[in-house]
């Protein structure tokens, strides 16, 4: 205990100690000039003088004894008097209050190792608010680190949620945190100079880490992935993949199928001979309305033919591939773009001669009903 007194001792606030101590200069300056002029003493006597009766002492060996002297000695020795109750007071309430940082310190730190698993949260800016409510949604437990006060300030504490008012760039608190009970860190501050410190920071020290951080400008996405993160993430990047779906709406199709592996190329070079976009592939697993959805993004028949190369010197892929088309009952639906309605009119007639359509543009829940049914039969 003694050893922590101390220690938060040498740490008071510069500003507290410097106010104090100027002050008593001041009030000892008062009390020398005063004892030499008013009090008629030499320096060595003055200064002894000034000190007992700041102190509130008075041996008495000087005693005041014209009105002057006395309205003299009464001033310096209230002064000495409100002066140290100052300071006192001033040590005395900051003390607490880094008693009371390091006891709330010392709770959050149990609060940490009681956990068995979390996920830390650098910033709880805007995008970090949307990730910290995800994540309390699913019961997960948090550490959020947030440097701002007034935003720390609005952090509400429970049994699965730690806030920390650090800023990590500056701190290694989080590298130590990253270790095997951390199942993810997730860095969602708005500077990517603070996001590749923290990275490097953590991945110093952690190589195992899941490290998934936000990129605010996509030209630091590259620096972000030398310096060790898994996953980056750009809101612009995302917010411009919104937009372009949203303004292609209109020209976007849905087209629920049935075929098996052996058919891919064929309806890719379908897709690609009217100058269509493949979007994405979802694989319907009967009974379950969520789809696996596997992204493609291309209408190049170029690489519609790497793939189909791929699949026929990989033979672990293509049996893998197989299994997930037999596991679906061969029903899958493609997201397709394309430039109008005339285009898909003349693709949907070109894929019916080579496989068999389910339905155009169904809902998730229309699919799973189908693939309900094929579970009774």
């Amino acid at each position: 205990m003694l050893k922590i007194t101390l220690k938060l001792l040498t740490r008071l606030s510069t500003k507290y100690m410097t106010t104090g101590l100027i002050l008593i200069i001041i009030l000892l300056i008062y009390g020398i000039v005063g004892a030499h002029f008013i009090m008629g003493l030499n320096l060595i006597d003055s200064i002894y003088y000034a000190v007992i009766t700041m102190a509130t002492v008075g041996y008495g060996d000087y005693i005041p004894h014209t009105g002057v002297q006395k309205i003299f000695a009464t001033t310096l020795a209230l002064a000495g008097v409100a002066l140290l109750a100052y300071v006192f007071n001033m040590l005395l309430t900051n003390f607490q209050e880094r008693m009371s940082k390091y006891s709330k310190g010392a709770r959050k730190m149990r609060a940490i190792k009681n956990m068995d698993d979390y996920y830390i949260l650098c910033g709880y800016g805007r995008v970090g608010k949307v990730v910290f409510e995800e994540l309390t949604q699913r019961n997960q437990n948090v550490i959020v680190i947030e440097k701002n006060e007034e935003i720390y300030e609005t952090i509400e504490e429970s049994e699965s949620v730690v806030s920390i008012h650090k800023d990590a760039t500056e701190d290694d608190m989080i590298a130590q945190l990253a270790g095997e009970k951390c199942n993810s860190v997730i860095i969602s501050t708005g500077d990517d100079v603070s996001n590749l410190f923290i990275v490097l920071t953590i991945r110093e020290t952690n190589p195992d880490a899941w490290i998934v951080t936000r990129a605010s400008k996509i030209e630091n996405i590259p620096r972000l992935r030398k310096a060790g993160a898994d996953k980056i993430v750009s809101p612009e990047i995302i917010g411009g993949q919104d937009l372009y779906f949203e303004s292609t709406r209109p020209h976007l199709l849905r087209i629920t199928t049935r075929h098996a592996s052996d058919k891919i190329f064929d309806e890719f070079e379908i897709i690609a001979k009217h100058g269509c976009t493949l979007e994405n592939i979802d694989y319907h697993i009967p009974g379950i309305e969520t789809p696996l959805t596997r992204e493609i993004k291309t209408k190049e028949l170029v690489d519609g033919k790497k793939y189909q190369n791929y699949l026929n010197t990989h033979d672990d892929q293509k049996l893998a591939l197989d299994n997930l088309y037999k596991s679906t009952n061969n029903i899958h639906s493609h997201l397709i773009s394309g430039p109008d309605k005339t285009t898909f009119d003349k693709l949907v007639k070109d894929l019916e001669k080579t496989e068999e359509i389910i339905g155009i543009n169904l809902t998730n829940e229309e699919i799973v009903k189908i693939t309900k049914k094929e579970i009774k039969e």
